[in-house]
């Protein structure tokens, strides 16, 4: 069992702003993956072709991609709480926008309003909870936070879907913009930074002390002389997080239009399928964190590419029970996997730089998410149906696997020269 030093935490309840951080990021996901089964609705109501829901849905990597860094930048320069809040704020506004929305060109709008506030939000949250958790559960606390997104569609997916069913999409939609802000006013009254809560501490970090610097890691000093953005490690990460969480992405949005045309489930019927993913998710969140923490990261990583690889092929199944196993592996071990990335990174920098550093991981999120979407889109338009594009994410998990595999063992390497 792993101790936590109190003065990992100088104020002793780091908790607090982990909490409220927890429940930030529940509110963004409810929303964010919750509203999935209600986007055949939405594509039915403006006629949109396949490929324009691609880019409909995709348009979450296109925000990740222009916004990611910048909101890093924004949390370094104005702090994390500040940013989260308004970022909320937004996400609210374009929520309200989209329910309201009349055309294609309406519903694009208020889509890309929702993502101005969610993709800035969204790296604050991983900023907080990298500095408000202790290192000796870092990974377990990245692995919490997917947990909780798990939770959010959990919640969100079936309620989106009951009261879209009922009272109509716009509604759901809605209903999302009134739980983010009770999340943004919970948060902005009970976050406290560092700053706030405890005077500044010169002692050095125990968990550094216990085990030395993490391969690759930067310098407690680095930030002064070298800036986070060029180290090419982090850049590699960042790739590999929008990889590893291609088919855990896709998977939420394609689901539910695969359910409805080749099962002929109804949106109620594909968010229950999602939410059995969702559900392992939460369990294979917290899983994956105790492994990363305890064992080797690389190893432990490389792992579930090999399971994300047959499951991905799954998903080209016939049969209903092999689909739904196949989802449920895809969502749960590739929200999981995705979310350690972000442990793996927040290893490389500073407390400074924290902000640049999961804006950097965030902005690889945005190159597949925009893709992906994208591909799928066309590849159904082009083939009729959706087993070429579950294959195409395949072939990305084989790829992340490579990729995993070097960098084990450049790490490894530039260790060796080092000692």
């Amino acid at each position: 069992m792993t101790t936590i030093d109190a003065t990992e935490r100088p104020d002793g309840n780091w908790w607090i702003p982990f909490s409220v951080t927890i429940f930030a990021m529940l509110v963004l996901q409810m929303s964010n993956l919750g509203a999935a089964p209600l986007y055949p609705a939405i594509r039915e109501n403006f006629g949109m072709t396949y490929s324009q829901y691609g880019l409909f849905t995709g348009m979450y990597g296109l925000g990740a991609l222009l916004l990611s860094v910048p909101g890093g930048m924004l949390a370094k320069r104005f702090g994390e709480k500040n940013v989260l809040a308004s970022g909320l704020l937004v996400v609210i506004l374009g929520l309200a926008l989209l329910s309201l929305a009349w055309n294609t060109i309406t519903a694009f709008a208020g889509h890309a309003i929702w993502l101005l506030g969610y993709r800035p939000a969204f790296v604050c949250v991983m900023t907080a909870i990298a500095l408000t958790a202790p290192k000796s559960v870092r990974s377990r606390s990245m692995a919490t936070i997917g947990a909780v997104s798990a939770l959010g569609f959990i919640i969100g997916g079936p309620v989106g879907g009951r009261i879209g069913e009922e009272y109509g999409w716009r509604s759901g939609i809605l209903s999302f913009a009134a739980m983010a802000f009770i999340g943004a006013v919970v948060f902005y009254l009970f976050y406290r930074t560092k700053k706030e809560s405890a005077p500044p501490s010169s002692k050095p970090d125990p968990e550094t002390v216990k085990t030395g610097p993490t391969p690759g890691a930067a310098h407690p000093d680095a930030a002064k002389t070298k800036s986070v953005f060029r180290n090419p490690v982090l850049w590699a990460i960042a790739l590999l997080e929008g990889m590893v969480g291609v088919g855990f992405y896709n998977a939420t949005h394609y689901v539910p239009m695969e359910g409805k045309e080749v099962f002929h489930l109804d949106a109620t019927d594909t968010a229950y399928i999602l939410s059995i993913g969702f559900i392992a998710a939460i369990f294979g969140n917290m899983l994956l964190g105790w492994l990363m923490d305890r064992y080797n990261k690389w190893n432990v990583m490389a792992l579930m590419m090999v399971i994300l690889i047959p499951a991905s092929l799954a998903m080209t199944a016939d049969n209903l029970l092999i689909y739904r196993i196949a989802t449920a592996v895809l969502v749960a071990v590739g929200l999981a996997t995705a979310q350690q990335s972000y442990a793996l990174a927040a290893w490389l920098s500073s407390e400074r730089e924290m902000g640049n550093v999961m804006g950097a991981v965030a902005f690889g999120t945005g190159i597949f998410g925009y893709i992906g979407p994208q591909t799928l889109g066309f590849l159904r338009d082009w083939t009729g149906g959706f087993d070429a594009g579950w294959c195409f994410v395949a072939a990305v998990a084989v790829l992340s696997l490579i990729i995993i595999i070097i960098l084990k063992y450049h790490l490894k390497r530039k260790t060796e020269m080092n000692t």
